[in-house]
């Protein structure tokens, strides 16, 4: 994950600075304005999203089975370095409690064009707003979410207090990534910042850090052998991923969407310190709650308590009083006006 990155890049620091200056490689744009749109197959499970640019997204879904309406839509997106399958075990979950979910491969994720190349933290919340209206527009008067998982929560926070926002009813922020500058070590920030300018095409390797990001030890092994998950991250994509960070734990203060943000007390990927930032800069009165679990991870979604979290979450997503949630978790509320 990201945090073994950000640790190895300082072993190279001196190295890079004695190398040629190179210039970050972002992935290129899509083709052309298209019209954006959502392909399924005739089996509904595997599809397309069109962007705004042209680009084709890989879509998953995972709805109820037959022709009944969903009570609720999930669209889901992944985290860093890795793609939508991320939330197969959730969105079966959620399908078989009458909750349709929708996942895409980020650009420059799974197996999106550009595999590898960071897109840029505007270009992934713009996917994320024509994602989340297509949707609107497919299932009106149907309650809409987003659940972003760690650099998917990133995004989500950025594409929600942009101008346009996202039209949505709620945000699930599971273990969000705004681990930003102001809350790294210096050594860190300092290594990245020289890595970018000297070796920005070089992949750090995170082996040795002792870092663990679920107690589920087949799923981790499972992602190993995954092609799809990438393993190695250029120093450039890091470099943007904490960019985004920076702008997501700066954007807590704007974020007006009632937002759940769920975090497990043993995640070594993301410390709790941002978290807790971030929550503390949430606005009253929004309706936002704050979940935290004893025997969480990083990855909530695929630990091994995670039924609890998913859970949690469709109580979330259908449940108008959230005041009444039977939360599997300490919970913080943020203050509710006087009545």
């Amino acid at each position: 994950m990201y945090k073994h990155a950000l640790s190895s890049v300082f072993l190279i620091a001196v190295v890079a600075m004695l190398l040629t200056a190179c210039a970050p490689r972002n992935a290129p744009p899509g083709p052309g304005d298209t019209e954006p749109e959502i392909m399924i197959g005739a089996e509904e499970t595997h599809g397309t999203l069109i962007t705004q640019d042209g680009l084709e997204l890989p879509l998953r879904a995972w709805l109820p089975e037959g022709d009944k309406r969903p009570t609720a839509v999930i669209l889901a997106v992944h985290g860093f370095n890795d793609y939508s399958h991320a939330f197969a075990e959730a969105g079966q979950s959620f399908a078989e409690q009458g909750i349709a979910v929708y996942a895409y491969d980020q650009r420059g994720f799974g197996e999106a064009p550009h595999r590898g190349l960071w897109p840029g933290k505007a270009v992934l919340a713009e996917d994320l707003r024509t994602a989340a209206n297509l949707l609107r527009q497919k299932y009106p008067g149907i309650p809409l979410h987003v659940l972003g998982e760690s650099m998917g929560g990133a995004v989500t926070v950025v594409a929600a207090t942009t101008e346009s926002g996202l039209p949505v009813d709620s945000l699930v922020l599971s273990a969000p990534a705004v681990w930003a500058r102001s809350t790294q070590p210096w050594y860190q920030r300092v290594a990245l910042w020289a890595a970018v300018r000297t070796v920005p095409w070089f992949k750090p390797s995170g082996e040795g850090l002792q870092r663990q990001a679920s107690d589920n030890i087949e799923m981790l092994r499972e992602l190993g052998r995954d092609p799809l998950v990438l393993k190695n991250s250029r120093v450039d994509a890091i470099y943007g991923l904490v960019n985004l960070m920076d702008a997501a734990l700066a954007a807590g203060p704007e974020l007006k969407t009632p937002t759940l943000v769920l975090y497990g007390k043993k995640d070594e990927i993301v410390p709790r310190k941002p978290v807790d930032r971030f929550w503390e800069a949430l606005p009253n009165n929004e309706g936002h709650r704050y979940a935290l679990y004893e025997d969480g991870w990083h990855l909530l979604l695929r630990d091994l308590q995670a039924d609890v979290v998913i859970s949690d979450i469709a109580a979330w997503v259908e449940e108008e009083d959230r005041d009444r949630l039977p939360f599997s978790a300490e919970v913080l509320v943020k203050e509710r006006p006087a009545s």
